[in-house]
């Protein structure tokens, strides 16, 4: 199958690119490398260096069948204070995206939605008809998307999937986490244990949680990349259809503090901060209905095994 990658020079996007070629689909990435790397597009991936604006001519050239797409901002913080940002990229270069499949009947779709959809839960695990109140603009627009695909399949046909990803972590095919402002934690505690940080803030240490720390859901970036495969042939035309990906368990902020220093064997100092405004004690995924839906289940659900495979790759 031909498919086009946007955002295919990312941690995500990038793996899953690697998982693509590897089951014999022909490839190509598009990416403007605002966030991205050029460096991470996998060898034997064609590569086309443009905007979500700009994918018209891009796919009038590639004619895909499918389109996995994976490019936004995503800072949540930022997408507070510029917000605008993050409505021309994720809304407006989404919508230029789908017009353009639209112009070359190409009509399939995987996109990369967020659990930041759902704001704060009412109850955990959280199930995909969970109300969607996103708390940042960064959420929001994601939203807005996951409503444009509905609208899509609806009125032209498109049949859709919409991954709400949990935390994302470890490496595949050689491809880890590489952000300029980092924000996740299993990478900041990677770092202090590297000694490019002097300590990790835990904000807040007296949840309602067995160690007092924020408990979240992690999914290995290997098992994310198996959805997407999973996801690409799934839906009929007029269909959209939208999956909670985590593990179903969910880890504290100090068991993976604990991780990372059984991993590595470096101490990882911890600075307590207060608890952050609209930080959730639990975050937790239910993913039922892609289990049963496709046969979906994590494969390195472990979470020695993702933070091992997170500081293979950063210490490469």
């Amino acid at each position: 199958m031909r498919v086009l990658v946007a955002g295919g020079a990312g941690y995500i996007g990038s793996v899953v690119t690697a998982a693509l070629l590897d089951r014999g689909h022909e490839v190509t990435v598009l990416d403007d490398l605002s966030t991205g790397h050029a460096d991470a597009v996998p060898e034997g991936a064609t590569f086309v260096r443009a905007s979500l604006h700009d994918s018209g001519p891009v796919l009038a050239d590639v004619r895909p069948e499918a389109v996995l797409h994976f490019a936004a901002k995503s800072l949540v913080g930022v997408s507070q204070t510029q917000p605008e940002d993050y409505w021309h990229t994720n809304v407006g270069g989404s919508l230029a995206l789908l017009e353009a499949m639209r112009a070359v009947d190409c009509r399939r779709i995987v996109f990369s939605s967020t659990a930041a959809t759902y704001g704060e839960p009412e109850s955990v695990p959280i199930r995909e008809d969970a109300p969607t109140r996103p708390t940042n603009t960064y959420g929001a627009s994601k939203l807005a998307v996951d409503h444009m695909l509905t609208s899509y399949a609806v009125a032209h046909s498109f049949a859709a999937v919409s991954l709400r990803y949990f935390n994302v972590a470890g490496a595949g095919f050689s491809r880890g986490e590489r952000h300029a402002t980092e924000t996740h934690l299993i990478p900041i505690a990677l770092q202090v244990a590297a000694g490019t940080r002097d300590a990790i803030t835990v904000f807040g240490e007296d949840y309602p949680t067995p160690d007092g720390t924020c408990i979240r859901d992690y999914v290995h970036v290997l098992d994310l990349a198996e959805a997407h495969l999973l996801a690409l042939p799934a839906p009929a035309p007029g269909e959209h259809r939208v999956y909670n990906l985590g593990n179903g368990t969910g880890f504290s902020v100090q068991q993976v503090v604990d991780a990372v220093r059984e991993v590595t064997g470096h101490p990882v100092p911890v600075v307590v901060g207060a608890r952050r405004a609209g930080d959730p004690a639990q975050l937790v995924a239910s993913s039922d209905r892609i289990r049963a839906d496709l046969g979906w289940t994590p494969q390195h659900a472990d979470l020695t095994t993702m933070v091992a495979d997170a500081w293979a790759q950063l210490s490469r």
